[in-house]
């Protein structure tokens, strides 16, 4: 008879458990498993310990395993909050860029200190489908552990300049002002002054600035915070 009820109890927490977990992750805002930064990384090992042991032991308190997934959602959901807020306490709960590949060489230095190896970064470098080092401008270390790469102009597909259909842009981009906050060691090492700013900004100020970029052209641009995005592409399932 105990063990029926047992039984019975599993199913049900099961059958309550999942839906619960189901409506966190939504709260917790979407991201592929695969690309979720460490604190969300251990946010669903600790998630996924608190529902195995509740599931596996019909003797633990299930209003207790409840009030434990929504305590850890919402301090989920704080944490991404104070790290939009505060960008030197982001950087301390996440991973930073490293660049590993520069112009066809790697960067010892920026390897080891992120205790990769040679071998995950090649093997890396061919999952992007790149076998020649040579090919390679920039390989970045992402914060969520991939390989990001941009191929030498040389090496990359057929574009509008070798058609010679004229655009502008292009490269890469070097992130000065972030969410209304000038990033001023990048401003710095850009070459680039306070008074080059403000003219590239004209009447607007750094903290009306959501995103702006210096490209590796040297051309400056930049999105402004609360602009309205129009006639988006109905990307949806």
């Amino acid at each position: 008879m105990d063990i029926w009820m047992d039984t019975l109890k599993v199913v049900g927490r099961i059958l309550t458990i999942l839906p619960l977990l189901l409506g966190v992750w939504l709260f917790m805002g979407k991201r592929s498993v695969g690309e979720l930064p460490v604190f969300d990384f251990l946010v669903v090992l600790v998630l996924g310990s608190v529902v195995g042991a509740d599931i596996a032991d019909p003797k633990i308190d299930h209003i207790h395993t409840v009030t434990a997934i929504i305590v850890i959602a919402l301090l989920q959901k704080f944490i991404v909050w104070l790290k939009l807020r505060n960008r030197k306490i982001g950087k301390i709960l996440t991973f930073e860029p490293t660049i590993v590949v520069f112009q066809g060489e790697m960067v010892e230095e920026n390897i080891s200190r992120i205790h990769y190896s040679l071998d995950n970064i090649t093997h890396m470098l061919r999952e992007q489908k790149v076998f020649a080092l040579s090919s390679v401008e920039l390989g970045i270390i992402e914060p969520n552990g991939q390989l990001s790469v941009k191929l030498k102009n040389a090496n990359e597909a057929v574009t509008r300049e070798d058609m010679k259909i004229p655009y502008r842009g292009g490269g890469y981009d070097i992130p000065l002002i972030m969410d209304g906050q000038l990033q001023p060691d990048l401003l710095t090492r850009a070459g680039r002054d306070m008074e080059w700013l403000r003219t590239n900004l004209g009447t607007h100020d750094v903290s009306d600035v959501f995103y702006g970029a210096l490209t590796s052209q040297g051309e400056f641009h930049f999105t402004l915070k609360g602009k309205q995005t129009e006639s988006l592409p109905p990307i949806e399932h």
